[in-house]
């Protein structure tokens, strides 16, 4: 896990343009439609960008509730 989180921590910071669109991945993935995605392409960023940064955040939320779930059974 420690791998991973490096990972996650080696990518380049979002840029602004996408802190609505990654809180909503934070959020409510479950929600995210073509059309959430289309608009971050129309804002400038790229289909790697969005999705690098996409799995980023999804990565980043996963080990923080499995971090809080572990915290909590002691």
């Amino acid at each position: 896990m420690d791998e991973l989180r490096a990972a996650v921590a080696a990518l380049p910071p979002a840029p602004p343009v996408m802190a609505d669109y990654l809180e909503h991945v934070r959020s409510r993935a479950y929600a995210i439609e073509d059309a959430d995605v289309e608009a971050v392409k129309a804002a400038g960023c790229s289909e790697d960008e969005i999705f690098e940064q996409t799995v980023a955040v999804a990565v980043e939320e996963g080990l923080r509730r499995l971090d809080a779930g572990l915290r909590a059974l002691g």
